[in-house]
């Protein structure tokens, strides 16, 4: 599995850490290990221009997922197809000011990030309350089985 990570912010992050966990979303979730993910921090600018450009909404906004392959979860034996997952753009700025909001630290709350743009990646949404429940109970568990702790809880809706 890859998962590359750049940081174009000016927030310091912990990269290595921030692809730890996508590798381990991708491995609890049966993804095939061939498969490619990229996860990019960006500023709130340029974050804001990209809000604009795919949701015709202002400002910058915590975290986008851009699929690629549709790829969907696997099974015990049974993994994904490989390919090319998508790419998760994250703005530090803007999780900086939710993890104040949530009590918890920033790096907490770029990990909550990175796991919700991966569940999105792979096809879960929360438009719909019971869409809502399944996608953010499996992300707890997914960053509490890698944090080996609580997770923050979510800011975002």
């Amino acid at each position: 599995m890859s998962v590359e990570v750049n940081n174009e912010s000016a927030i310091a992050a912990d990269l290595e850490r921030i692809s730890s966990l996508g590798r381990h979303i991708l491995a609890e979730l049966y993804v095939h290990p061939e498969t490619d993910v990229s996860i990019i921090l960006l500023d709130e600018e340029p974050m804001s221009a990209l809000h604009v450009e795919w949701m015709d909404l202002e400002g910058p906004t915590d975290v986008m997922s851009f699929p690629m392959d549709e790829l969907r979860p696997g099974a015990p034996g049974s993994p994904a197809a490989a390919g090319m997952l998508g790419d998760i753009v994250i703005c530090p700025q803007v999780a900086t000011v939710q993890a104040n909001t949530g009590g918890h630290s920033v790096e907490d709350e770029i990990l909550l990030l990175a796991t919700h743009g991966m569940l999105h990646l792979l096809g879960f949404d929360h438009a719909e309350p019971d869409e809502k429940e399944v996608m953010f109970s499996l992300q707890r568990a997914l960053l509490e089985g890698f944090l080996g702790r609580p997770a923050p809880r979510e800011t975002m809706d």
